[in-house]
């Protein structure tokens, strides 16, 4: 299928998506909503695509909400599908999804880019790439996670400086405050990604899957309640074709046979 305003790849088991208004910093307008909650939604029950890899198209991942759309959601009537409450169930979606996300951080992310971001389960960036807030800077409140998620992903008092001074930091700053996994050379970021996706790829999509919702669960969740979580579900697991096979074909000194089930 083709969209305007990104552009969605099929590698194998791996679905690329690249947003894909360069002219605009990537910035995203209710199409890119739309059309992100479309492949999302498509993607999400394809089991031949096991892992997603998100990216920007140019010189930026996500500069944030285009502001002119933004604008234009305060004057929704009531009942209309208005641009916050499509920015929140689209970020729901990707968060949420049953499969690895990788953000390939090519460049520019900034607000509501940064929230996008932030619904990855892995982030690589490029050396060249500059991340920040920035809502601070135009006295706009982030509505997607920025003041509720950005805590639990580099502690409450980086948070705090990140959004207060609406600075952008480098790609190496962000590594060290724990919200980037690795930085690359801008040159070997996709094929960096690419090989992580493959790796991540070959595994039991059911094990993934299961694994992805009891590590997001546990975030809310007492270390108690978090560990009796993850027993039942590993009990739960001993029961699949997948375990039993992992099992086999570890004997049999050959590739398993997954079926994500």
């Amino acid at each position: 299928m083709n969209y305007e305003t990104i552009i969605y790849e099929r590698k194998e088991s791996v679905a690329w998506i690249t947003l894909n208004r360069p002219s605009e910093l990537n910035a995203v307008n209710q199409r890119m909503l739309e059309e992100l909650s479309d492949v999302l939604t498509a993607i999400k029950t394809d089991a031949s695509q096991r892992v997603i890899v998100l990216t920007g198209s140019g010189r930026a991942f996500c500069a944030g909400a285009d502001l002119k759309a933004l604008l234009g959601s305060l004057d929704a009537t009531p009942g209309e599908r208005n641009f916050s409450d499509l920015t929140l169930e689209t970020l729901s979606l990707l968060r949420n999804m049953p499969k690895p996300v990788i953000g390939a951080v090519n460049g520019l992310t900034i607000a509501g880019g940064l929230e996008l971001a932030m619904c990855c389960d892995v982030l690589i960036g490029a050396a060249s790439a500059k991340i920040g807030d920035g809502h601070a800077n135009f006295g706009v409140f982030p509505g997607g996670g920025g003041a509720a998620v950005l805590p639990r992903k580099i502690g409450l008092n980086r948070a705090k400086q990140l959004l207060f001074s609406g600075d952008l930091l480098s790609a190496t700053q962000m590594q060290a405050w724990g919200l980037l996994n690795d930085v690359v050379a801008d040159e070997d970021l996709n094929p960096v990604v690419a090989a992580l996706a493959t790796r991540m790829a070959t595994k039991s999509s059911l094990v993934l899957r299961r694994m992805k919702a009891v590590a997001n669960r546990s975030i809310d969740q007492s270390m108690e309640v978090a560990l009796r979580d993850e027993l039942l579900e590993c009990l739960n697991h001993t029961r699949s074709h997948d375990f039993q096979e992992g099992l086999a074909a570890y004997g049999e000194k050959r590739e398993p046979a997954w079926r994500g089930a």
